[in-house]
């Protein structure tokens, strides 16, 4: 069976350098072993996704002399798919409404509360959950019955170049499944996508490494396969911050414009 690998970037800006070094990374990893690579553009965000960011994408990554087989995927085009998911799990009696923001768990949450791996005050509080305002709700994922539905299974993830990983979703609380104003989440989507895409290998930035705990709890509560996981190195700007859209980090584009050549760029991230 041929490897499948998928490049799976947010239509929520242009690409920067870090973005190239993730790109080369899968591509690279896919030549390595025969695989082939999928393009998926994660575009589930309403207010922040944008067409002509996805078709940028689509230019720079052929500017950057990356090819991928079969046609973009758009999440925003397979709610249904994730809402049938969506489903499977409350019929299970996982799922829960939840009209909380991040702001009203943070201001009902004790000083030593809890918190989950990126640093959000996860719930349940232990009692402590106030009463939901009104409004839309989202719908979260009731992480103690989840784990009791496996009974005494323990959860893994095989890294490559490491072996079994012990995953942990408890870490992460009661995690949304479906957003107010989206009917899915980053999470569910990845898992339901990377299964209907037939993807056998993950190559993806160490920001990820332990939402990939989350991620097999659902592949095992959907019966949905596990792919092999590689976490790679996050490039960083040089002040030693995370290079972001939102930090204004130059863009592939601009840096093009400015005379950088593919090869330039590729050398930049340390893949030439």
């Amino acid at each position: 069976m041929t490897p499948v690998f998928r490049f799976a970037p947010s239509p929520t800006g242009l690409l920067h350098l870090g973005h190239a070094a993730s790109a080369s990374a899968v591509w690279r990893a896919a030549e390595a072993i025969g695989g082939r690579v999928l393009l998926r553009i994660e575009d589930i965000d309403p207010q922040r996704s944008k067409a002509k960011f996805a078709t940028a994408i689509e230019e720079d990554l052929a500017w950057l002399g990356f090819r991928w087989d079969g046609p973009v995927v758009r999440q925003s085009e397979r709610f249904d798919f994730y809402a049938a998911a969506l489903s499977r799990l409350d019929a299970k009696g996982l799922l829960y409404p939840c009209r909380l923001s991040r702001a009203d768990i943070a201001a009902a949450a004790p000083p030593a509360a809890a918190r989950d791996p990126d640093g959000a005050v996860r719930l349940p509080l232990g009692g402590a959950r106030p009463a939901d305002p009104d409004g839309p709700a989202a719908h979260r994922l009731n992480m103690a019955k989840a784990l009791g539905a496996l009974g005494d299974e323990r959860l893994f993830w095989r890294e490559e170049g490491v072996g079994a990983i012990e995953a942990r979703p408890e870490f992460w609380g009661d995690v949304v499944l479906a957003r107010k104003e989206t009917p899915t989440s980053y999470h569910l989507a990845v898992v339901v996508d990377d299964a209907a895409q037939g993807v056998t290998h993950v190559v993806r930035g160490r920001d990820l490494y332990e939402a990939t705990a989350v991620h097999r709890l659902l592949q095992r509560l959907l019966d949905l396969p596990e792919p092999a996981y590689r976490h790679h190195p996050i490039l960083l700007a040089p002040d030693g911050g995370k290079l972001s859209k939102s930090r204004g980090s130059p863009s592939l584009r601009s840096l093009r414009a400015e005379g950088w050549s593919r090869e330039d760029v590729l050398r930049a991230v340390g893949a030439a």
